[in-house]
């Protein structure tokens, strides 16, 4: 069945449904400790991703958390309203203030942030040293590991009234700049500290798409003359490309995803007007006002325009470059 299936493969042919299932069996009699251990991934995705789906009815909902036994119960017993809250979401004065702000933070973190680590994994990855490189290589990655409650810490001591920062500018003379109620300058510092923590992270994943390059290529390059540049630019940089693309596209489809904790635990009420996004938004109506029906049909809208942008953003890479995730 094996040898029919890739002969099938070859020539370009699919398998019927019942030659895959027959083709599923004996594989799976094959190897019945691959699939055993796949059961705690199942776990996880039923208790984590799927029984919470339950909940989502509480957006069509009027949702009374004492209408039942337990808050599950509850959900059964509120009463349907239907569009309700979804049509209150719309008509608020709030929801497109932190609509907006969300797709302009997000924005221009895709816009300055995705092209450097990039530029960073192509620079790296010239470096002949070893150990120069492992070194900066791991300097660079150390902030991913870091809590953003801690990065915060970090940076209010850099960037706070009385931070280093802010003491050298008032010993030179200058005024004092309040980067974390400044609302001209908040959104600046919501990027500046993403990719402090997050470029060295993306840097790894495309260093490791270097390596899966041909170096044969570079070696034909190098002997018909081909400059540094030349070849970063005919070889390195297409070999990136379903990696990029790949990147692109989960970036776009988080675009309405700016990074809850890291705006939660930066930002203040000074600076909400510029700061406040979707899923702080959420979490302040839902826990802060009880509000969960309300908070529900948010985080729905959320999840339904990021499944478009992402469906769409995979059919422009397939029908512009070829290249796409499915």
């Amino acid at each position: 069945m094996r040898k029919k299936r890739e002969e099938a493969m070859k020539m370009g042919r699919k398998l019927s449904a019942k030659q895959q299932i027959v083709h599923f069996i004996k594989y799976f009699k094959a190897h019945p400790f691959l699939y055993l251990m796949l059961i705690p991934g199942f776990f996880f995705l039923f208790i984590y991703k799927f029984w919470p789906l339950y909940g989502l009815e509480m957006a069509f909902k009027d949702y009374n958390i004492f209408a039942g036994a337990n808050p599950m119960d509850s959900i059964a017993a509120s009463d349907w309203v239907g569009l309700k809250w979804f049509e209150r979401l719309f008509s608020s004065s709030q929801f497109p203030v932190v609509l907006r702000n969300t797709l302009v933070i997000n924005s221009l973190k895709i816009l300055f942030l995705f092209p450097i680590p990039i530029i960073a994994a192509i620079l790296l990855n010239e470096i002949n040293s070893h150990l120069y490189k492992k070194t900066l290589t791991t300097a660079i990655y150390i902030p991913y590991f870091f809590s953003w409650v801690v990065i915060y810490g970090i940076f209010y001591s850099l960037l706070g009234s009385y931070g280093v920062v802010n003491t050298i500018l008032s010993s030179l003379g200058l005024s004092r700049v309040q980067f974390f109620t400044d609302q001209s300058v908040f959104r600046g510092v919501l990027i500046f500290t993403e990719g402090w923590k997050e470029i060295g992270y993306n840097t790894i994943i495309y260093l490791a798409a270097i390596t899966t390059i041909d170096s044969t290529l570079y070696e034909a390059a190098r002997i018909d003359g081909a400059s540094k540049i030349q070849q970063v630019w005919h070889i390195t940089l297409p070999g990136l490309l379903p990696t990029i693309v790949l990147m692109l596209i989960l970036k776009v489809g988080y675009i309405l995803d700016t990074g809850f904790e890291q705006v939660l635990i930066f930002y203040n009420p000074a600076v909400y007007d510029v700061a406040d996004i979707i899923q702080t938004y959420v979490y302040r109506i839902g826990l802060g006002q009880a509000n969960f029906s309300l908070a529900t049909a948010l985080g729905l809208f959320n999840s339904v325009v990021a499944f478009i942008l992402v469906v769409s953003a995979n059919t422009v890479s397939k029908k512009l470059l070829g290249r796409s995730i499915w």
